[in-house]
């Protein structure tokens, strides 16, 4: 269990949270994409300076609207550690996988895969010592001493992107006598970064891994329990051993192996309310384990103001408990109108009772 000494009043509430400890209010987030800001520019700053509850020590003029940190959004092929090929077609929106290094299978035995001590996803490691540093310093400001190493699509997405999806579901279907071998290989890169990052002491560690499709996983259940989850349960067993939690988003339909999640070590799920249903994550996910349910970002172009603020308090209806176990995120894309924004940021002032932005 993470202490609770020495954390600021924010994340302390956040942990009340995933302990089902009674916080104080349910902590919730609006995300911004880059596109989003390189579209509405200062307008939209003029709502994130209007709701500084959602926005808690944002300073005007703060935003580059037009600067990108991740290859992912930017325009163009880029190539990473693992030799997959990604293509954008609009900066501030994300790529997709074109190519892929194990495309056939005739190459599975010279390919060399990264080194997970010196190599990260589009670039060399941050040097560990760094990442101390800044593990270090979070932590004397009282905040979640937070740890991945791994980007999105970790494990099932990363089969995908050496093998390509169909290519992939065949190999499933099929029990292909080689994809145990893949599965291990990614299996280690993943260890060996978790592994490392254990040592360095933190208080929870987080990943993302895309399990689901829009209204059903890409396999069966028990095939998932065959092929993934074994891994899943040896990646993060030394995360159970050391008690620290671990925060797993996954978009897509995954009502099915929420147990399993569980199992594994997942602490704070972060699921998607379309492809799950409410009813569905109230019987699978509800007072057994803590979520930061994302709101449905595929209404919010569609849907008049009052349409969003009935979801709203829909959901959070369904999942809030007094004693915790539920966050609220709503992600906007540039599809998502200003006012429509600014409605999103009202309503979630609104019903998570947030405290002044000095807290």
């Amino acid at each position: 269990m993470i202490s609770y000494e020495g954390k600021n009043k924010r994340t302390l509430n956040v942990l009340k949270t995933i302990y089902f400890d009674y916080p104080e209010w349910t902590d919730c987030g609006v995300g911004l994409m880059p596109a989003t800001w390189m579209k509405y520019r200062d307008e939209l700053e003029a709502i994130v300076l209007a709701h500084p509850r959602i926005f808690p020590g944002y300073k005007k003029g703060s935003k580059d609207y037009d600067h990108v940190d991740h290859p992912l959004y930017k325009p163009g092929q880029h190539i990473d550690c693992w030799g997959t090929v990604w293509n954008n077609i609009e900066k501030g929106l994300d790529s997709i996988a074109i190519d892929y290094p194990l495309n056939d299978w005739a190459d599975f035995d010279t390919y060399v895969p990264p080194d997970p001590m010196t190599d990260d996803w589009f670039s060399p490691r941050e040097d560990w010592d760094t990442l101390k540093g800044k593990m270090e310093q979070a932590r004397r400001e009282g905040k979640i001493v937070g740890g991945s190493g791994l980007p999105h699509g970790f494990m099932f997405m990363r089969l995908y992107y050496l093998r390509g999806f169909e290519n992939l579901m065949l190999d499933f279907a099929t029990d292909d006598a080689r994809l145990p071998k893949l599965i291990q290989m990614v299996e280690t890169y993943n260890s060996a970064v978790i592994r490392k990052t254990l040592t360095l002491k933190p208080d929870m560690l987080g990943y993302g891994d895309d399990l689901g499709m829009q209204l059903s996983l890409p396999m069966s259940p028990e095939m998932w329990r065959k092929y993934i989850k074994p891994s899943y349960m040896r990646m993060f067993e030394p995360c159970r051993d050391a008690d620290v939690p671990v925060a797993l988003h996954t978009d897509g339909h995954i009502l099915e192996i929420i147990p399993d999640l569980i199992e594994a070590g997942v602490k704070l799920l972060n699921p998607q309310i379309r492809a799950n249903g409410l009813e569905g994550l109230i019987a699978m996910a509800k007072g057994k384990v803590a979520l930061n349910q994302d709101l449905d970002r595929q209404l919010f172009p569609f849907a008049s103001e009052a349409q969003i603020e009935d979801h709203f308090h829909t959901v959070y209806e369904g999942l809030h408990l007094p004693e915790g176990g539920l966050m609220l995120s709503a992600e906007c894309e540039p599809d998502v109108s200003l006012e429509k924004i600014d409605k999103i940021c009202s309503v979630l002032e609104q019903i998570c009772n947030l405290p002044d932005p000095e807290v």
